[in-house]
């Protein structure tokens, strides 16, 4: 096990690879960010799509064992999440849900319907609020300052282009940044 494995094991962060090794199918091209849960005990019931992305602290669960010390039995069921999805942070999805590709799930919500695709859903429960068509649309036609790739940390940022942003931001709640 190698230096990186290790410190995510004492984080207590999911180790993708033994999860995937125990059933749990990924596609290509899946990102996810730190502190990620996927159910472990029945990671093999989850089926992630190509080019998926989740934030941080996205929990996956494919059971509910509200009704263990109930009925003695806990419920069941299958996630998918289809190709191109993304998952905003702090988001739980429930057992039994099925995301449709390219859907877009605002940051702390709890899915708790299938989701079709192409479609941006937010909230606790999580609900429709647009289309993806339409929140596209939105974000494009908007009167937003745009930035290349380089006005992020790590690709070059200078402290002058920095200011430049937070300048921007004093005259618009939003920018946007390739």
């Amino acid at each position: 096990m190698n230096l990186k494995n290790i410190v995510k094991k004492l984080r207590g962060e999911m180790n993708l690879e033994q999860l995937k090794g125990n059933g749990l199918k990924v596609g290509e091209g899946f990102s996810y960010g730190s502190y990620c849960f996927l159910d472990p005990s029945f990671c093999f019931l989850i089926q992630i799509g190509n080019h998926v992305t989740f934030s941080t602290r996205v929990h996956v669960l494919a059971h509910d064992a509200s009704t263990k010390k109930i009925l003695g039995y806990s419920k069941v069921g299958r996630v998918m999440i289809g190709d191109g999805s993304f998952v905003g942070a702090n988001v739980t999805i429930l057992p039994g849900i099925s995301i449709g590709s390219n859907s877009i799930i605002g940051a702390g919500s709890v899915v708790t319907k299938d989701i079709p695709e192409n479609e941006v859903w937010a909230g606790n429960p999580a609900r429709k609020i647009a289309s993806l068509k339409e929140y596209s649309a939105k974000i494009i036609n908007g009167k937003y300052k745009k930035y290349g790739e380089k006005y992020k940390i790590g690709c070059g940022i200078t402290e002058e282009e920095k200011r430049e942003m937070i300048h921007a931001l004093d005259k618009s709640k939003w920018i946007l940044v390739e």
